[in-house]
């Protein structure tokens, strides 16, 4: 049997406005912002539940849930670093992260290079094994109505 496994990871929430707008650990200037118990960074909450399924380790709910209140305002960067510290423990690598944003604005052309920076260096990965990309959703539903975001990552690690 290999060592590689694949993880899926999916996050959504809410815009509101004059909330943060924080993605992959970067600050993103819009009037509109997300609604979460933590600082509700979808691209994060949805890697590391990527990289938690990969490895058998369980969801991000589970370690970190809304229900308590010591996770209130959690900086979504702390959540990835104890992820990466329970797939280091467990002998896992991270290979690569491929992430699909789902929003209509604002427009992130003007941040993916910082974004993909971010997380390849929260993760400790080569920027070249980190791919994020977005779109939209052709103005159809909660999305395309602008009240919301979805993210989706995929994420390769390996047993060492």
């Amino acid at each position: 049997m290999t060592g590689i496994r694949i993880g899926n990871g999916y996050d959504i929430h809410q815009l509101k406005d004059d909330l943060p707008f924080i993605l992959g650990g970067v600050r993103i200037k819009y009037h509109k912002g997300i609604v979460a118990h933590s600082d509700g960074d979808v691209l994060l909450h949805a890697i590391a539940d990527a990289l938690l399924g990969a490895a058998a380790l369980g969801d991000i709910g589970h370690f970190f849930p809304d229900t308590d209140p010591k996770f209130k305002n959690i900086n979504s960067a702390i959540i990835i670093k104890k992820v990466c510290d329970k797939l280091q423990m467990s002998s896992f690598e991270i290979i690569n992260v491929d992430v699909t944003l789902v929003l209509e604005k604002p427009k992130l052309a003007p941040y993916i290079n910082s974004i993909k920076t971010s997380v390849a260096k929260l993760l400790n990965i080569p920027s070249n094994h980190t791919n994020i990309k977005a779109t939209t959703s052709e103005t159809m539903g909660f999305v395309g109505r602008g009240e919301g975001l979805i993210c989706y990552a995929s994420v390769l690690i390996e047993k060492t």
